[in-house]
């Protein structure tokens, strides 16, 4: 373990009001909410460093991947985990198989795409939540890196998406996957995930079982609440949001379209089951619980979770906050009720 990495998880030892004392002096409240005192000491560490709007996008990438490190907990170990690619439309993808150690013969599949705006992000970004996904969901998972902008804007990340699963569903019994397979991914990944799940039922094949949408963005015009009242929220402030965005998209005109903004669509009558979760600080809170909301209206079965206490990105602070291990897990058993049904 690193020094730095070693001080950091010492320091979140600490109790609560210390951790509160050195973040400010008192605890952050927003919408009525009150943040995890962990989250808040690292919110106010976060808020010291420079924001990854200053950098460029490879630069930003390294930052970022050398923070969650420090945060994030290890590897399942009881799991087998297995280095791959899969087919994509522009050449190969990088892919990670995650199969449950004590699997004795297939087990329903989740293709998983990791948080990052679309720019950031990689296999590592989600290693641990994907472990924690196949050991407590008891599904075989595999995550996808798909590719990111500015090299290549939307909507390459989509059509690698669509990809993979169709890959996957296609190739089921060589992944060791039943026919009951789900798309999940947080933030860019609940995004992606949720135009998978759009785009498999308007073109009439064979949809998922299941759609995991944790925090994730569905509409890039969303105005107002969360995204006004969380804006300064570490780890996705809303300038951090908008500078994904302007390297996703070629134009702020593609924000209009159902690839980009899944809330847009008129109708969702008929998409599989849906467990969405977001974070009560989050500038993406309230366009993730409006998605939630519609699923219900059009007569998905959704299961809505908001961890009021947690910030964006808690997949990957498995290994510091106690909470965020906790909301992980509950998530996972909700993948396997599903999955599993």
């Amino acid at each position: 373990m690193s020094i730095q990495k070693l001080i950091v998880r010492t320091l979140l030892k600490l109790p609560d009001g210390a951790l509160v004392a050195m973040a400010g002096g008192k605890p952050l409240t927003i919408d009525g909410r009150t943040l995890d005192a962990r989250v808040q000491f690292l919110a106010a560490q976060g808020a010291r460093a420079p924001s990854i709007t200053t950098l460029d996008p490879v630069a930003a990438r390294a930052a970022t991947a050398q923070g969650l490190k420090l945060l994030d907990g290890a590897r399942s170990p009881k799991v087998r985990v297995e280095e791959m690619q899969v087919p994509g439309p522009a050449g190969p993808l990088d892919a990670r198989l995650y199969t449950p150690a004590n699997a004795s013969g297939p087990l329903p599949g989740l293709v998983f795409f990791h948080f990052g705006g679309c720019v950031i992000g990689d296999l590592d970004t989600c290693d641990t939540f994907c472990s924690m996904l196949s050991e407590i969901g008891e599904c075989v998972v595999l995550s996808v890196a798909y590719r990111l902008a500015p090299e290549d804007k939307y909507p390459a990340a989509v059509e690698d998406a669509l990809a993979a699963y169709r890959f996957a569903r296609d190739n089921a019994q060589k992944l060791g996957m039943t026919r009951r397979i789900g798309v999940g991914g947080d933030s860019a990944g609940g995004y992606l995930a949720a135009v998978v799940a759009q785009e498999t039922l308007r073109s009439d094949e064979e949809e998922p079982a299941l759609q995991l949408l944790i925090y994730p963005v569905t509409d890039m015009e969303w105005q107002g609440g969360s995204w006004t009242s969380c804006e300064n929220v570490y780890p996705l402030t809303r300038e951090i949001m908008d500078w994904f965005i302007g390297h996703y998209l070629h134009d702020r005109g593609e924000a209009k379209e159902l690839r980009a903004s899944p809330l847009k669509a008129g109708e969702l009558e008929g998409l599989c089951p849906a467990v969405v979760v977001t974070a009560g600080f989050d500038v993406l809170r309230d366009q993730g619980e409006a998605y939630a909301d519609k699923l219900r209206v059009a007569g998905v079965r959704t299961t809505y979770r908001c961890y009021d206490r947690l910030a964006h990105a808690f997949t990957a602070m498995t290994g510091t906050v106690p909470a965020a291990r906790r909301a992980c897990e509950e998530i996972a058993r909700d993948v396997r009720r599903i999955l599993h049904a």
